[in-house]
């Protein structure tokens, strides 16, 4: 656990130290995102935040590498995270062009799909499923390749189009990392194999990534992370949670704590996770297409009736309704993890506290403290706000 935990520390010192670097070079190529007349912040912000999560990932790559415990713990965890690293600065590198050039949607849709078809070609992708009888359901190298490419491909776009209020992706998603942390360390404890993982090295790293950058990108954000950052992050978590199916077998992990069976086969949370933790700005999206069609008006006309304008209405901050929003998406993402791994009295009950702590802080802590500013900086982006490839 200390050698994750200096892991993280790296990533995130890396990261927030490079974030000046990447500022200065988004201003001397003009990668800056520009004022509209629907955008509330009122100044151009550098992009390129990506290229500092880029370096945070590849220092805590390097810096693991020599560390004792992880690197007896077998080749192909880092030859694993190599690779995905590699195409995860495929997509960065993609994501840089469109933040100076403004690439068209067709053209960032190809770069992942390269990127996507480089873990494919070097084996990472789904292979099998465990099914409840204790069998398991193979997949022909046809079929867990397009399966690969749907989820990659979908949470790249996910994390791209979420990326609106300052610091709510990479909130979102460090979380997310931190939750699958936890996931693949302690499955892997419970069932007695190896803690050195590729899952829990690569997670450990995008959650310091994301904590490093956050303390640039919080409201008032000093740098966006734009496409070369929510793409990266985007690919780097769906692929972490895809490797712990390409390092055991599905009799290898099936046990949860107390000698239970882990109750939602947890090879099928690498396919959950992603999507659970943008369930709620993936929701708020569903939800402005059917408000918007409903009133006769195009789905991607734009509207001030998103989950954070609600929020901002009901009295909080821009601060906390970002915070409000991580709030949620650590519900979402502990609570599967635990529900996951856990059983009995003890389970419901943290999941129930954590519930009602989530919902009081939501709806009962506007009206005790009032914020000093309820103007937002940056608005969630609309469907046509900065185009993406989506499936």
């Amino acid at each position: 656990m200390r050698e994750y935990l200096l892991v993280f520390l790296v990533a995130a010192s890396v990261t927030y130290l490079l974030t000046v670097v990447a500022r200065e070079i988004a201003l001397r190529t003009g990668a800056v995102a520009p004022v509209r007349d629907r955008d509330v912040h009122a100044e151009p912000i550098p992009y390129l935040g990506g290229i500092a999560m880029l370096g945070g990932l590849v220092a805590a790559y390097v810096v693991a590498r020599e560390l004792p415990f992880l690197s007896n713990g077998g080749p192909f965890v880092f030859e694993d995270a190599k690779i995905v690293l590699i195409a995860g600065a495929m997509v960065c590198g993609i994501g840089v062009l469109d933040d100076i050039f403004d690439l068209d949607a067709l053209t960032k849709f190809g770069g992942q799909v390269l990127a996507v078809g480089l873990l494919i070609y070097s084996g990472l992708q789904f292979n099998f499923f465990p099914r409840p009888d204790g069998y398991q359901l193979a997949l022909d190298p046809a079929q867990g390749a397009l399966l690969t490419l749907v989820v990659v491909v979908a949470t790249v776009n996910a994390v791209n189009f979420v990326d609106g209020l300052d610091g709510l992706a990479a909130g979102v998603v460090g979380i997310g990392a931190a939750a699958f942390f936890l996931f693949s360390y302690q499955l892997a404890n419970l069932n007695g194999a190896s803690l050195a993982t590729t899952a829990a090295l690569l997670s450990a790293s995008l959650a310091g990534a994301c904590v490093g950058f956050l303390a640039h990108n919080f409201h008032p954000a000093r740098l966006f992370m734009g496409d070369s950052g929510s793409m990266l992050i985007g690919l780097v978590l769906s692929t972490t949670a895809l490797t712990i199916t390409t390092q055991f077998r599905g009799n290898e992990l099936t046990q949860g704590a107390d000698g239970s069976q882990a109750s939602l086969l947890p090879f099928l949370l690498p396919l959950a996770l992603p999507i659970l933790i943008l369930i709620v700005p993936l929701v708020d999206l569903v939800l402005a297409v059917v408000r918007r069609t409903r009133a006769g008006r195009s789905p991607f006309a734009p509207d001030k009736q998103h989950l954070h304008h609600r929020l901002l209405e009901i009295g909080h901050s821009h601060r906390r309704a970002v915070a409000i929003m991580w709030l949620w998406a650590a519900l979402i993402a502990f609570g599967t993890v635990l529900a996951s791994l856990y059983t009995g009295p003890r389970m419901w009950g943290s999941l129930g506290v954590m519930a009602a702590v989530t919902v009081v802080l939501t709806f009962v802590l506007p009206r005790f403290a009032k914020p000093l500013s309820a103007v937002p900086q940056e608005g969630l982006p609309e469907p046509d706000a900065e185009p993406s490839a989506t499936l």
